[in-house]
């Protein structure tokens, strides 16, 4: 592995900084999502978004066509699909793991098409109400809020669905008002807002016991320690290191000595140049990052690491573990060459820190992405600045995180 490096360069209290910074992650989990604990797990579930949204448009396309209680207001009526077709749009958009993590602005503008959804789909219909089951947008915005549950903290969902709440029994109760039926107002109302508090229960129930389990189980892997592994596997590289030029060169030289009945000069020369050898190998283990030693035990001998402050051992124990994901991925998959690995790590401004990352992959782009889009999903909710560049035979990766 070809390394630039500069003299003096320490590491010391990396571990302990790791450690400290893994703590106030999972302190601060109140807030993340389902999606930013287990991106991989929302990158699945985005096909029942998706569906959820189709579905949504379809129905309400065929309850505005052929299910009317009055005649209405066509306009109003292709004015509400248009409202659910956006509102699913922004979902699907939202929810790519190519623009993770789902952004607020995102969340409040489907409630809001929800919701203006609901009052048009009123307005189209505004008469006496004979049926219930052409009443679509009661269950639409319950389903709008299940579609965002692994996208959204708890806190945002129990907002949202109480918005929508509301609008569906503001918009029911007005109907019954003045054109009353055999339940009291009150009582529609609250049967036109039920599915929404239902099911917004639900996905409230769904974020807060999955952001709490997974802070859980974050804390008690952190307990063990990135770092710990760290040090299993550097201690593991050093002794295979060790392991390599006693077998080749200490162990050869020495039955050559027990052959012989005196020493030369050579061979003090030739034992001379083993101990150099030897010294140089132990200061390059110790001026070792640990990203430097994972590259090497991945087979990445030939890659090259550009990092010569050992800016790399800043980044906390979450973060370290996606990037040695993506780099185990990418140095033992059989269409990347180690030769073409290549890193830099350099300071972009203040505490921020940058890293550029290229592969060599013997692949078509479309290859590329089947092979490392899980991998880029989860470096996408890690660092939310990454940006990707695919082409045949080449991946680049750009993406930086504040030093702590």
């Amino acid at each position: 592995m070809t390394r630039s490096t500069t003299p003096g360069a320490r590491r010391t209290g990396s571990e302990s900084r790791a450690r400290r910074r893994g703590g106030e992650t999972a302190r601060a989990g109140g807030s993340r999502t389902a999606q930013q604990y287990d991106p991989l797990g929302a990158m699945g579930s985005r096909p029942m978004a998706i569906g959820l949204g189709a579905a949504g448009v379809l129905w309400a396309i065929v309850a505005s066509v052929f299910d009317r209680d009055v005649t209405g207001s066509p306009t109003l009526s292709a004015l509400t699909v248009l409202l659910v077709a956006a509102s699913g749009a922004v979902v699907v958009t939202a929810s790519s793991p190519f623009r993770a993590p789902f952004p607020r602005w995102a969340f409040v503008a489907h409630v809001v098409l929800l919701g203006l959804a609901s009052v048009t789909s009123t307005a189209a219909q505004w008469g006496p109400d004979s049926s219930a089951m052409n009443d679509f947008m009661a269950l639409l915005t319950a389903t709008g809020i299940v579609m965002v549950a692994p996208y959204r903290p708890w806190g945002d969902l129990a907002i949202g669905g109480l918005v929508l709440a509301v609008v569906d029994a503001v918009a029911a109760g007005a109907v019954n008002a003045v054109f009353p039926l055999e339940v009291p107002v009150v009582v529609a109302a609250f049967l036109a807002a039920a599915p929404t508090l239902i099911l917004t229960g639900a996905s409230v129930a769904f974020a807060w016991t999955f952001a709490g389990l997974a802070e859980r189980v974050q804390i008690r892997a952190g307990s063990y320690s990135v770092a710990r592994a760290d040090r299993d596997g550097i201690a593991e590289s050093v002794q295979r290191d060790r392991s390599t030029i006693l077998i080749r060169d200490v162990a050869p030289f020495f039955a050559e000595l027990r052959t012989r009945d005196e020493i030369t000069d050579a061979d003090r020369s030739r034992a001379s140049a083993i101990a150099d050898g030897i010294r140089r190998a132990m200061v390059a283990d110790a001026d070792r990052t640990w990203f430097e030693y994972a590259v090497v035990a991945e087979g990445g001998s030939a890659a090259t690491v550009d990092d010569p402050d050992g800016l790399i051992a800043t980044l906390d124990a979450d973060q370290r573990t996606v990037v040695r994901t993506f780099l185990r991925a990418a140095l033992r998959a059989s269409t990347v060459d180690p030769a073409g690995f290549r890193v830099r790590v350099r300071r972009v401004e203040g505490r921020r820190i940058g890293i550029d990352l290229d592969v060599a992959v013997a692949d078509s782009d479309v290859g590329i992405h089947r092979t490392f889009d899980p991998y880029f999903a989860v470096l996408r909710v890690t660092f939310p600045d990454l940006d990707v560049s695919v082409r045949p035979s080449a991946l680049a990766l750009r993406f930086s995180y504040d030093q702590h």
